[in-house]
C-alpha cells in the first residue's frame, strides 16, 4: 500500500508538472502577441517614415531599337515577311563603386513600442570605363539616349533633393529608374555612336531616411563599402565586414569583388532589391550587404527564451519539494505544489510586463523578488519552519540567476544550461545518496498537525 501510495505521488507531480505548462503556453501566447504588436508599430513607423532602405547602384543603361525582318506567314503567303522595331538595351556595371556615409540614428514611438530609425548621410562614387558594341552600325539600329539608373527600395525617405555630378557636371535626378520597373532615381546622358568608348565617373550625394536596417548591392567590377554610426549594436548581414564596435558606436568596411558576388547576374535576371531580415540574419533578393540597428536586450524575444526554462523551473521545485517530503516524511498537499507552481508561471507574466515600462534587468530583479519573496513567505509555513522557507527561498534565487545568466549569454547558453543541469542532477544525487528508497516507501508520513 505504501508502495502504492509512493507510486501515486510520483505519478501526481508527473502530472502536475505537466498541468503547469498549460499557463506557461498561455504566457508564452501573451509573448508572441506583443511581439506582433510591435511588429505593426515597426510598420506604422515605415508608412509615415521611411521602410528598411536597400540602396543599388549605378548602372549604365544605353537603349536602342533594332529594326527586324522575321516571318509572318500567312493561308495566303506562307513565306510573307514583314519589319518589326524592337526596344532592348545594353547593361553596363562599373568598374569601381565606393559608397560610405555616417548612418545617425533616432527612435521613433508608437504607444510602449520604441523603434529605431536613421539618416544615412552617404555618398556613392563610380567609374565607367564601356564600349558601345561595334555592330551597333548595324543597318536598321538606332542607339537612344543612355542613363544612369540609381535604386532606392523606399524613395519616401529621401530627406533632401540628392545632388549629382556626372564628370564634374551637376545634372538634375529624375523619379523612377528609367526602363527598369521599381522605385529609384536616374538621368539621362547624351547618345553615344556605335564604338564609342564612354568614361563616366559619378559622384552622388543622397540623404536617406529608413527603419532599422540598410543594404547596399555591390553593382560594381570592385565594390568598396563604408557605414559608421554612434549605435552601438550593429547587426551585419551578408559578407561581413571589418569592423570597431565599441560604447561609442561601430565603423565597417567591405571590400567585394564582382566575382565573390552574383549581384550583377541577378541584377540582369530582374531580382529585386534586398530585404534584410530580422537582426539581419536573413536577407531575400539582390545580393548585398547591409547592417541593421538591433535592440541588445529584445524583451520579447528574452522573455520568450525565459519561459522556454519555466517547466524546467517547475521540475526542480516540484522534486525539492518531494525529496524533503520523502526524507523528512512531511506531507505537502497537492494545492500547495499547485499554487507553488503557479506562482513560478506568473514570475514570466509579470517579467514582460513590467520590461515594457522599465530596463530588462530591473524588471528582471522587481519580478524574480516578488515571486521569490512570496514563496519564501508560503514556504515557511508549509514547511512549517522560517528557515525551511528561506532555504528553498535561496535555491529559487540562484535558479533565477542561474536563468538571468543565460539569458544574457546567448552564444553560451546550450554549455551553460547543460552545465546547470548537470549541477542540478549531480546535487540531488549527493543529497539522496545515503537515502535507503525502499525504507521511505515503507514509512508512512507523520500526520499533520492542525
Amino acid at each position: 500500500m505504501s508502495m502504492l501510495r509512493l507510486a501515486l505521488k510520483v505519478g501526481f507531480v508527473f502530472v502536475l508538472t505537466l498541468a503547469i505548462l498549460i499557463p506557461l503556453s498561455m504566457i508564452g501566447g501573451v509573448i508572441h502577441e506583443r511581439q506582433e504588436y510591435r511588429a505593426q508599430a515597426v510598420a506604422d513607423i515605415a508608412r509615415s517614415y521611411a521602410g528598411a532602405q536597400s540602396f543599388a547602384g549605378p548602372v549604365l543603361v544605353v537603349p536602342y531599337t533594332q529594326v527586324e525582318e522575321v516571318e509572318d506567314p500567312t493561308p495566303y503567303d506562307p513565306h510573307r515577311k514583314v519589319q518589326r522595331t524592337k526596344t532592348d538595351y545594353w547593361t553596363f556595371f562599373p568598374a569601381a563603386l565606393d559608397v560610405r556615409g555616417p548612418m545617425r540614428p533616432d527612435t521613433r514611438r508608437r504607444g510602449l513600442y520604441e523603434v529605431r530609425v536613421y539618416e544615412w548621410q552617404g555618398r556613392a562614387k563610380a567609374r565607367f570605363d564601356v564600349r558601345i558594341p561595334e555592330d551597333a552600325a548595324v543597318t536598321g539600329r538606332q542607339i537612344g539616349r543612355p542613363y544612369l539608373s540609381y535604386a532606392i527600395a523606399d524613395v519616401r525617405g529621401l530627406r533632401a533633393a540628392p545632388r549629382l555630378r556626372v564628370n564634374g557636371r551637376e545634372m538634375a535626378l529624375e523619379e523612377g529608374m528609367g526602363s527598369r520597373d521599381g522605385p529609384g532615381l536616374h538621368v539621362r546622358l547624351d547618345a553615344p555612336a556605335a564604338g564609342q568608348a564612354l568614361t563616366v565617373d559619378t559622384d552622388l550625394d543622397i540623404r536617406l531616411g529608413g527603419t532599422e536596417s540598410l543594404a547596399l548591392v555591390p553593382l560594381g567590377k570592385s565594390n568598396r563599402f563604408a557605414l559608421e554610426s554612434s549605435w552601438p549594436h550593429p547587426s551585419f548581414g551578408g559578407t561581413s565586414p571589418r569592423h570597431d564596435i565599441d560604447a561609442r558606436g561601430f565603423h565597417a568596411d567591405w571590400e567585394i569583388a564582382s566575382v565573390a558576388s552574383t549581384a550583377q547576374r541577378q541584377f540582369l535576371e530582374g531580382r529585386s532589391l534586398p530585404e534584410l531580415g530580422e537582426g539581419a540574419a536573413s536577407m531575400r533578393g539582390l545580393d548585398a550587404v547591409g547592417v541593421s540597428l538591433i535592440d541588445p536586450v529584445d524583451i520579447y524575444t528574452q522573455s520568450d527564451r525565459a519561459t522556454k526554462y519555466g517547466v524546467l523551473f517547475v521540475l526542480l521545485t516540484f522534486v525539492g519539494f518531494f525529496i524533503f517530503e520523502l526524507i523528512k516524511q512531511l506531507p505537502i498537499h497537492p494545492i500547495q505544489y499547485g499554487l507553488v507552481g503557479l506562482s513560478l508561471a506568473i514570475f514570466f507574466l509579470l517579467l514582460v510586463s513590467l520590461s515594457e515600462h522599465f530596463d530588462f534587468l530591473y524588471s528582471y530583479f522587481a519580478a524574480s523578488a516578488a515571486c521569490i519573496g512570496l514563496l519564501g513567505f508560503y514556504l515557511s509555513a508549509v514547511l512549517r519552519s522560517v528557515g525551511r522557507g528561506l532555504g528553498f527561498a535561496a535555491m529559487l534565487a540562484t535558479l533565477y540567476a542561474a536563468l538571468y545568466g543565460l539569458l544574457v549569454s546567448e552564444d553560451n547558453a546550450l554549455v551553460l544550461g547543460a552545465g546547470l543541469l548537470f549541477l542540478v542532477l549531480a546535487t540531488i544525487m549527493v543529497i539522496t545518496r545515503r537515502v535507503d528508497w525502499y525504507q521511505l516507501a515503507g514509512a508512512r508520513p507523520a500526520p499533520r498537525l492542525e
